[in-house]
């Protein structure tokens, strides 16, 4: 495994075989360290990091040939870090009976801020972002999770947004809310009552939840009074295209699979 480190780069390249996974993971960790990340966004990164490289070890070559994988890592000035997992082989289109498949995207999506994934004939490119937070150098800020308040129901999920979400905040929003739907695989709805004025952070976040929920099945409902601040907002911005908008919302006005009519009788 060739291993470079730098003060604010770190970079791997391995062959493309799941033994090298363990090694890749506890040496990013090692650097994360070094470069000041707290324990708990050192794991999100990791697991996110380590489903790419999975994907790719499992993906990109035909089984038999050899290939290599390779991680870049930077710890950019505004505090984030930036991870890119890339391979040499060539995208498959997974059959439609291997439902597992895709479930890896929403893990990078529940544990890092930004993933971008590049195919192309010559490969395949996983970009993973973690937003600037809270290091044990103390040198960035961590967004507040207490204006996100979650609530477990029984068969879904409501989330109540509180206070100011402006731009800088709505990626780490957005990870907490895709957390506790759990990559948008449990019904979620999203209470705005209480949302502030500076909202454009949540409104962005919105789409990209929207997206998982519908990758994995579901449609998100959102609760904002018609005539308030953050129900204007969304209109403007085209989220209630993507989600289910409504003034009220209660178990019954989730989306559940219509009722199985009874079998026909039978005459004889």
């Amino acid at each position: 495994m060739t291993d470079r480190l730098a003060d604010y780069h770190w970079r791997a390249e391995f062959p493309a075989e799941a033994g090298r996974l363990a090694v890749v993971r506890a040496r990013l960790d090692r650097w994360l360290s070094a470069s000041g990340l707290s324990e708990d966004d050192r794991y999100d990164l990791v697991i996110a990091v380590n489903e790419a490289v999975s994907n790719a070890v499992e993906h990109a070559y035909p089984d038999g040939e050899p290939g290599v994988v390779r991680v870049e890592a930077e710890a950019r000035p505004d505090g984030s870090i930036r991870v890119v997992v890339a391979d040499d082989g060539r995208w498959r289109v997974p059959p439609v009976e291997l439902s597992d498949r895709g479930r890896g995207l929403l893990l990078m999506r529940e544990n890092v801020d930004e993933v971008q994934v590049e195919r192309a004939a010559d490969g395949t490119r996983v970009t993973l972002v973690l937003g600037a937070r809270h290091t044990t150098r103390g040198t960035y800020r961590d967004p507040s999770f207490d204006q996100v308040l979650v609530s477990v129901r029984r068969g879904w999920v409501e989330v109540v947004v509180v206070g100011d979400v402006p731009a800088r905040a709505g990626p780490a929003v957005r990870r907490r809310i895709l957390t506790a739907a759990r990559g948008g695989s449990v019904p979620i709805v999203v209470d705005l009552r209480r949302l502030g004025a500076r909202n454009d952070g949540l409104v962005r976040s919105l789409h990209a939840i929207a997206e998982a929920a519908a990758a994995a099945g579901n449609r998100v409902v959102v609760r904002a009074p018609a005539d308030g601040a953050a129900h204007a907002a969304l209109v403007a911005a085209g989220v209630d295209q993507v989600v289910d908008l409504v003034a009220h919302a209660s178990p019954p006005t989730l989306r559940r699979p219509p009722p199985v009519p009874p079998p026909p009788s039978r005459t004889r």
